[in-house]
């Protein structure tokens, strides 16, 4: 599989672009001419640079608005491709894109572009050249491949293909079937992008909102499946216009293009295993059986106060490290641990974070091969050294930098307990309020990095993805998106700030950079456990009176069911499928937000409709601006 990415899809000048596209794995890079335009030096210098960093040019583009021309425009369109000819053989690439026309003045006519191309065709044989030509979707006369592909067909020249773009096709939802009978070596180049579905101008769509393969709603693996079959076997290049990408880190938007590629091969291998296609080999997608832990950064201080709310939410001291400052408290099968080490990462992270939930271990089938497939799709392997008494767990970095932890059944890995922690005695004893599970983790970073973390988690393991949400809050939006695992045990929410004013921007602001701020605790009865809660001392977050007339109104509740919500500052939510229902915690530090829900039926959501009056609530609590901490 030899891979490529367009200059325009990142941030940054040529030489920055080319480090970033180098070091992310690619091999070849596309040169957008507005990029080369604004650099200051020759088109030797910049296939000097490709060269220096390992990279081929794979293409120069666009050449706009060439075919279908009347006199003098189409005399003087064959003197710019001259000029554009000059420019690749000093650039060092051979393949220059032309896209269908818009100019008001083409003709139109099959006949007539093909005339126009088979011309080009002579002039760059010439010189060593080739052109291929792609349908804009919103070409004036060209805007279906098909369209293209009988142009190049009759056209009948070995130095003039055709270029596949899966925007360009998949936006005009044109009929895939039609890709599989195109022969293989007419397809000079292949273009890859995904895109949310937005109802909007077609070129506005095109040139703002579009993403890499997996991160959007478009249909790119099966549109790759059709590709594939024609026995294609050149550069699959990316081509994204996304205003954030622009403005993004040129690093890791590169990372996740060459994620992107892999993993979209890796479906249509798949999908397609009669298909020879030469694909880094790697395990499948990863089944996840929940979160198995979540662990703590902390110093002493704050694990005293950490370690208070937890027995207060009837968690119990259930084991300690054999040989390291850490602690165990358990609920039903919920794992929380508190780190206080003072070397190592756990201290690293509270040095920088302060204290956070800075890593989660996921159960999942198989540790070696989730490490091995996240490695194969560029994820960052996390080792660090073993202790006594202590098991080499398999781990990666993720948001924030923090860790991901695994654990099978297949290995000692689902002794951990037993292994690395002393069992306290007390353990059996303690005030439990019928918590049972992690419902769910929610994880806060800034907007603009959601759709990278959206890629990594459905990657590499087996989980689907929510249309995204809009959480208001009283100062902005919040971004939320789900990654659930097919059977419903992992459940992960990603929130993404736009401003540091929301309850979540403040997080990001407060902890320096992205993690875990968010933990909801299942239990099988509500209000059991809101009682017990505050039979341990529990006050839970005061939600406005105003909020429960309005539910007992909008849901037709009995005025007994609204009076005990009411009481127990109990927040609820319903759909067609069954009921929710959700108690909050005051916020723990900078924004820490603990949750206990009540699933009923076959609801499937997250109680949304409830988030702005919760995080109303948890702002009344917030530390007011300026004020120092304590």
């Amino acid at each position: 599989m030899k891979t490529s990415i367009a200059t325009v899809s990142i941030a940054g000048d040529l030489a920055e672009k080319f480090a970033a596209i180098s070091a992310a794995g690619f091999d070849g890079v596309e040169i957008f001419e507005n990029d080369f335009l604004a650099f200051d030096g020759s088109p030797r210098d910049v296939g000097r640079m490709a060269g220096d960093t390992g990279l081929t040019i794979t293409l120069f583009q666009p050449f706009r608005d060439f075919e279908g021309l009347p006199e003098p425009q189409r005399n003087r369109a064959f003197d710019r491709a001259e000029r554009k000819f000059d420019v690749m053989q000093e650039l060092g690439t051979d393949l220059m894109l032309v896209c269908s026309s818009v100019s008001p003045v083409s003709l139109g006519g099959i006949d007539r572009a093909a005339m126009d191309f088979h011309e080009l065709g002579d002039r760059a044989a010439k010189r060593g050249l080739r052109v291929g030509y792609e349908a804009l979707a919103w070409g004036r006369h060209v805007n279906d491949h098909r369209d293209a592909w009988e142009i190049v067909r009759r056209t009948d020249h070995p130095n003039v293909g055709l270029v596949l773009d899966s925007f360009q096709t998949l936006a005009r939802r044109i009929e895939l079937g039609s890709i599989r009978s195109i022969p293989a070596d007419k397809i000079f180049i292949v273009q890859l992008a995904d895109a949310p579905l937005i109802e909007m101008d077609l070129l506005y769509w095109s040139r703002h909102f579009r993403n890499m393969p997996g991160e959007g709603d478009l249909p790119v693996r099966q549109f790759m499946q059709a590709v594939a079959a024609t026995g294609y076997d050149g550069y699959l290049s990316l081509e994204i216009f996304n205003d954030q990408f622009r403005g993004g880190s040129a690093k890791a938007i590169s990372v996740d293009g060459r994620r992107s590629l892999v993993w979209l091969m890796d479906q249509v291998r798949r999908e397609e295993p009669a298909l020879d296609m030469a694909i880094p080999p790697m395990p499948d997608r990863i089944g996840v059986g929940g979160v198995e832990f979540i662990e703590f950064a902390a110093d002493r201080q704050d694990a005293g106060q950490l370690g208070s709310l937890l027995r207060m939410l009837g968690f119990v001291e259930a084991g300690r490290h054999v040989s390291k400052e850490v602690t165990l408290y358990r609920q039903g099968e919920i794992n929380i641990v508190i780190n206080t080490e003072r070397q190592g990462f756990a201290h690293s992270s509270f040095v920088v974070h302060g204290t956070s939930a800075y890593a989660m271990g996921l159960k999942v089938e198989d540790a070696a091969a989730t490490v091995a497939r996240a490695e194969a799709l560029g994820a960052e392997i996390f080792h660090q050294r073993v202790g006594p008494g202590e098991l080499s767990i398999p781990a990666i970095r993720g948001v924030g930098g923090g860790l991901i932890y695994f654990l099978d059944a297949k290995t000692d890995l689902e002794k951990v307990w037993d292994i690395e922690f002393t069992p306290v005695t007390s353990a059996s004893s303690g005030n439990g309020v019928g918590l049972t599970r992690i419902d769910h983790v929610g994880q806060t970073m800034a907007q603009e990095e959601m759709s990278s973390w959206l890629l990594f988690y459905v990657s590499i393991f087996r989980t689907t993805k929510t249309p995204m949400v809009d959480i208001v809050d009283p100062a902005g939006l919040v971004r939320s998106q789900v990654i659930e695992g097919l059977d419903k045990r992992f459940r992960l929410t990603l929130n993404g700030a736009e401003s540091h004013r929301t309850l979540a921007g403040h997080f990001i602001a407060e902890t320096f950079g992205s993690g875990v701020q968010h933990l909801a605790l299942a239990t099988d009865d509500i209000f059991a456990t809101a009682a017990k809660l505050q039979a341990n001392g529990f006050e839970p977050l005061q939600i406005s009176m105003n909020y429960y007339d309005d539910v007992e109104a909008r849901f037709g509740l009995d005025p007994e069911v609204a009076d005990r919500l009411r009481s127990a500052n109990i927040l609820y939510d319903r759909d067609d499928n069954g009921e929710f229902f959700q108690l909050y915690a005051p916020t723990f530090g900078e924004g820490f937000i603990i949750e206990f829900v009540e699933r009923r039926g076959a609801y499937a959501g997250y109680g949304a409709p409830n988030a702005p009056f919760r995080i109303a609530a948890q702002k009344r609590l917030m530390r007011p601006k300026g004020m120092p901490k304590v």
